[in-house]
């Protein structure tokens, strides 16, 4: 039997999840935590972290690296009130560095807190009746959904169904409570994970619903995945997609961006048992060997989606029926104001790359702050990395819109279909596993991208595009109609044909290119779907149709 991974020992061995955490965060001789700890912290909601453009610097006067704790909130289908925007706020300001990010997961993050302030983040987190359990590490994270708000009345069951899973397959152990809330420590027997058992899943796992026609969430990028069915106004059940998945590895062809498979359809009231099923299935049968592979992908990849049903009908007691018809149109956000059918309104406002700060000519952070000091309704958090103002009465939406206009709030919704769509992972400078630049870097790719869709006359096309950088997926580069991943500093994968709905995974079409390159390789492309396009056809749709992409595009069932 092959060796379990060196994490898989310090799982098991944690005491639930407790390690010595509690003992790291008052070394004051450093601002890390030991080793395994440091494992242990991402199934709490937390990364350590360090700031990479001063490392070398630090490194040079014998000092340890600025190291810095990025905490995820877990927000099930990307809900919050107006008195839990004014306490991340705070808490931003307090604690952090003065940002909130929305994430491609549809919560926030906060980055840049400090090891001392770490403990005290927490605590603000549990009194505004949020926390951070299990939105990264080894464990089902943040759970996503449908956020377009009261669209149809399935809208308030889908986002309900996201707490109660959120809720079901939340970890057990006290841990949290413990370390971070000062709770009663237990003393003896670690408590029982029933679903997750003592060592928690192979990897990370992540689970969304959708409600069609909208394709928001990217349920085919999902581990797990339900499909709402709506029939004659009523949601009777959900189609299941298991085994979707981003990350991969430059050069390693084991590892690759899979698709979901659409598994069969089951009745609304037993999502929750079909979901455990699914999770210890591969909590199970998933490789704790290579965590290059323990990925729920590739256990159905190495056994088959077939036998994967049947252990899962098998575990849940039910037989999945043939999916129901279903058909997604879209994968983007709607700016603007709408009216949902109570009556009230809402408005999303475009987010590039999630990051709401105040800078120069964008007091976005100010802005919101003031817009929660006077929104009765709630805020909803996109999975693309935008937040919408929502359940906001006619009568003031005037008063909501002088402030979205005096703190520049719209100013990215003038922008071009590719500005407003485009995706982009934090990368450089915290993330460990960046190799270029992302967030930073999107900016000034996007005016470049905008330039040159304007000189074939393709300004005002939609066109999917998200920058990562490094191969893991975080933005979900691989269903993009253009994707850079990034390879090097200043260097990108450059990868083409997406469908523009999150159905089709694109292909590797150039490998290892600086900005002068992608620019080259692009613009005969665009030049292409200018002249030869059909109409209406979106990008992705057109490298195919045309022949420029000769390999095998792997698709999802419509």
């Amino acid at each position: 039997m092959a060796e379990l991974s060196p994490i898989e020992k310090v799982k098991a061995e944690s005491r639930g999840l407790r390690g010595t955490i509690a003992e790291s965060l008052t070394d004051a001789a450093t601002g890390g935590l030991r080793d395994n700890d440091q494992q242990l912290l991402r199934l709490h909601g937390s990364y350590q972290q360090d700031d990479r453009d001063v490392r070398e610097e630090r490194r040079e006067r014998k000092l340890e690296p600025l190291i810095r704790y990025m905490v995820r909130v877990r927000l099930p289908g990307g809900v919050a009130t107006s008195a839990q925007w004014l306490a991340l706020d705070a808490i931003a300001r307090e604690h952090a560095n003065a940002s909130l990010r929305l994430t491609t997961r549809q919560t926030f993050q906060f980055h840049g807190i400090g090891k001392g302030d770490l403990k005290p983040a927490m605590q603000q987190i549990n009194r505004a009746l949020l926390d951070t359990i299990a939105t990264c590490g080894d464990v089902n994270r943040n759970v996503m959904a449908g956020s377009n708000p009261i669209e149809s009345p399935a809208h308030a069951e889908v986002a309900d169904w996201a707490r109660r899973l959120s809720e079901h397959l939340l970890p057990k152990t006290r841990a949290y409570h413990e370390i971070w809330l000062d709770g009663e420590k237990l003393h003896g027997t670690p408590e029982v994970e029933p679903v997750y058992g003592a060592s928690y899943l192979p990897r990370k796992f992540k689970a969304a619903i959708a409600l069609p026609p909208s394709n928001d969430v990217d349920i085919y990028t999902q581990d797990l995945g339900f499909i709402a069915i709506v029939e004659d106004g009523r949601l009777v059940g959900f189609n299941l997609t298991v085994g979707g998945g981003m990350g991969a590895t430059h050069g390693d062809k084991a590892t690759f961006p899979r698709l979901a498979d659409v598994a069969g359809f089951l009745p609304a009231d037993r999502l929750l048992d079909v979901a455990e099923a699914v999770v210890t299935t591969q909590r199970d049968f998933g490789d704790r060997t290579n965590r290059k592979h323990a990925r729920l992908k590739y256990t159905i990849e190495d056994r088959g989606i077939a036998w994967f049903v049947a252990e899962v009908e098998k575990r849940a007691g039910i037989a999945l029926g043939p999916a129901r018809p279903f058909a997604l149109d879209s994968n983007g956000d709607r700016f603007g104001w709408q009216q949902a059918l109570d009556g009230r309104w809402f408005r999303t406002l475009r987010i590039p790359a999630g990051r709401i700060s105040d800078t120069a000519g964008r007091p976005w952070l100010t802005g919101l702050r003031e817009i929660a000091r006077i929104h009765r309704g709630d805020f909803r958090v996109t999975a693309n990395q935008n937040v919408t103002i929502a359940g906001v009465a006619a009568a003031d939406r005037a008063a909501i819109d002088t402030l979205i206009d005096g703190h520049a709030l719209a100013a990215e919704e003038a922008g071009s279909p590719v500005r407003r769509d485009a995706l982009a992972c934090v990368a450089l400078p915290t993330c460990p596993l960046a190799m270029a630049e992302a967030e930073r870097y999107l900016p000034g790719l996007l005016g470049r991208v905008e330039t040159a869709l304007r000189g074939h006359g393709l300004y005002g096309e939609p066109l999917a595009l998200r920058i990562t950088g490094c191969p893991n997926g975080c933005a979900r580069p691989y269903v993009a109609e253009l994707a850079l991943v990034g390879k090097a500093p200043g260097r990108y994968n450059v990868h083409v044909g997406g469908d523009g709905v999150g159905s089709r995974l694109n292909v590797l079409y150039r490998e290892n290119v600086d900005e002068s390159e992608f620019f080259a390789v692009l613009d005969p492309l665009l030049n292409a779907w200018a002249s030869e396009r059909q109409r209406g056809e979106r990008f992705g749709d057109f490298l195919w149709r045309s022949g420029r992409l000769p390999v095998p595009v792997a698709t999802a069932p419509a």
